[in-house]
């Protein structure tokens, strides 16, 4: 009941479209009533012969074309305040939808794929379910109106069509229902190959994969997977039909039966005398109404049955419980600094260990530089600092406060960061830079653009700041985007970062790996002075970029094996001073 209820709150997303929708329909079911009487008496009129009145059978006549006129016009309108009402479904629903995902604090539930094919059937059914069971519930009160005058007129004529429009439309409508569960089940089972094949369309259309997509001559390869993710999709899909064509068909035979019959009886009678022409016109006419409004009801329920089933994932998405438990207290100026205090982290349940006992302290105020191999754990470190995950074990605390007790939202406006895989939005370039801290003025947009050496390269470009970045999407003009390289645009993601000039804590993973080396100077000289009294966290495979920092810590297999300044780790002779001396031979020139 639950769910219904849900999506008849959205299928009353515009209640002024729903009643105006609903009135049209009730109007518009009317006229068939009187088209079928009016048409009998037509017949009546016509088989007097000459006795026949030709004012009242052109009278007859007009009166049946204007009704008819009555239903079209109703019909058409109707349309109109359909499509409006279907316009607010969706709209009231894809609100309700995101405004849920963006309670997510973390980045555990974008990260699970029974989630995200959920998040794909919840998207379909939010559009179709409340629609379905609104169009359901005015085609009962269409047909309570249109079924009910003709019930009347069968029975006044010939009372067993009644029970013989029973005994059809009663198993029609538990056999809809099954057949929805079928229909129903066959979407849930195609959703994941309908992800996959929305993938691998953005993969051969997606600029930024066309290059290796051509150098590597991988276009067949996406192809063939797109087609085999379409053709599974639809041998599931059409298995369920092939189900459905079958039980339907045999049903429609049986349909088919019974109006034959009360047909053939129905001439019968009409032939020895016991009916008109006309009412043998108007009870063939209200028979095979009735019979067509019982089918077309119980369609409609098999519409509605399938779209509900789909419908519950979409419930279950705006249900699903909270991926953190937000804090209660807001995130003060950071004074003391933060400590990781025996952290161990993995990402899924029985998985391998990612963070194994890390204790850790950044002092405020200072920058700390963290190394590792690949997969040592200094991304997930970032993770866990951002409040992205909580920790497994152990704790991380703000001025000796733990981060889980702290208000997300404080807590973020408390750092600037620019990630490893930052991103590049299709928008202009005082967007992509400014949307580092909302709302901003264009000054502070300039300056972080300045601070991040790529004010110029902005400033330059064919319409300054309101070029649109982006080769995807044409601007207002109707002109195509303008693309950066990738330094440049690296620059542009370290611009956001520096949006938030009064940050306490500056993250930056791997903030230079696309600069040049005059570029990486110049970027690195800029951030030295705007971390002076802030702390940072610096993470870079570039081990000459951290030599400034107040001490370098080294990630192994996702613990701390080292802590110092550079000086004091090269004495030490560690790894450290194995990957410094590695990097640094690669710079020698080889002797001639």
């Amino acid at each position: 009941m639950a769910t219904l209820r849900a999506a008849l709150r959205l299928g009353c997303a515009d209640p002024k479209a729903l009643g105006a929708m609903l009135a049209l329909i009730l109007v518009g079911a009317a006229p068939p009533l009187g088209v079928a009487w009016f048409t009998k008496l037509l017949f009546d009129e016509v088989s007097k012969g000459g006795a026949a009145s030709p004012s009242t059978a052109t009278w007859y006549a007009v009166t049946i074309a204007g009704l008819g006129a009555v239903a079209a016009i109703a019909n058409r309108v109707s349309g109109y305040f359909t499509t409006a009402l279907q316009n607010a479904i969706t709209i009231a629903a894809d609100v309700q939808l995101y405004r849920k995902l963006n309670t997510f604090l973390g980045l555990g539930p974008f990260e699970q794929p029974a989630l995200r094919d959920r998040l794909a059937l919840a998207q379909q059914a939010a559009n179709q379910a409340p629609y379905a069971v609104v169009m359901f519930a005015v085609g009962v009160a269409q047909n309570v109106v249109t079924l009910g005058g003709f019930a009347a007129i069968l029975t006044s004529l010939w009372p067993p069509a009644g029970l013989l429009l029973l005994a059809v439309a009663v198993p029609d409508f538990f056999i809809q229902l099954r057949l929805s569960r079928r229909a129903a089940q066959a979407v849930e089972d195609s959703a994941s190959l309908f992800r996959a094949r929305f993938l691998f369309q953005a993969v051969l259309t997606d600029l930024r994969a066309a290059r290796e997509v051509r150098l590597y001559q991988l276009g067949r390869f996406f192809h063939d997977r797109l087609t085999g993710a379409v053709r599974g999709a639809a041998r599931i899909e059409l298995a369920a039909a092939r189900h459905v064509t079958v039980v339907q068909t045999c049903w429609a035979l049986a349909g088919a039966a019974v109006t034959l019959t009360a047909t053939v009886i129905a001439v019968n009678a009409a032939v020895r005398g016991r009916l008109s022409l006309g009412d043998l016109t108007l009870l063939l006419a209200a028979f095979g109404a009735a019979h067509a409004g019982l089918a077309g009801i119980a369609g409609q329920l098999g519409d509605a049955g399938a779209a509900m089933r789909l419908f519950r994932h979409y419930v279950a998405v705006l249900d699903s419980p909270a991926d953190l438990a937000d804090g209660t207290l807001p995130a003060p100026p950071l004074r003391s600094g933060i400590r990781f205090e025996d952290v161990w982290f993995r990402y899924d349940e029985g998985g391998p260990w990612i963070l194994r006992g890390v204790d850790l302290t950044i002092p405020a105020g200072e920058a700390i530089g963290l190394v590792g191999l690949n997969g040592a754990g200094k991304s997930t470190l970032v993770k866990l600092l951002c409040r992205f995950y909580d920790p497994d074990r152990g704790r991380i605390t703000w001025d000796g406060v733990d981060l889980r007790e702290l208000r997300v939202e404080t807590l973020r406006q408390r750092m600037g960061a620019v990630f490893q895989d930052f991103m590049c939005y299709d928008l202009t370039a005082a967007e992509n830079v400014g949307i580092g801290r909302l709302p901003h003025t264009a000054e502070q947009v300039e300056e972080a653009a300045a601070r991040a050496e790529i004010h110029d390269r902005l400033r330059a470009l064919p319409h300054g700041y309101d070029t649109l970045l982006s080769r995807t999407f044409a601007d207002q003009d109707g002109e195509p985007g303008v693309t950066l390289s990738g330094g440049q645009w690296q620059r542009v993601a370290l611009a956001r970062s520096l949006m938030r000039a009064d940050a306490d804590l500056l993250i930056l993973d791997e903030p230079s790996s696309g600069l040049d080396a005059d570029a990486e100077t110049r970027v690195h000289a800029s951030l030295a002075r705007i971390r002076q009294g802030r702390t940072g966290l610096l993470v870079s495979h570039r081990l000459g970029t951290l030599r400034d920092a107040q001490r370098i810590v080294v990630l192994d297999a996702g613990r701390v094996v080292e802590s110092g300044a550079h000086d004091e780790l090269m004495t030490a002779d560690g790894e450290y001073a194995r990957l410094f001396r590695l990097q640094a031979d690669g710079y020698q020139l080889a002797p001639s």
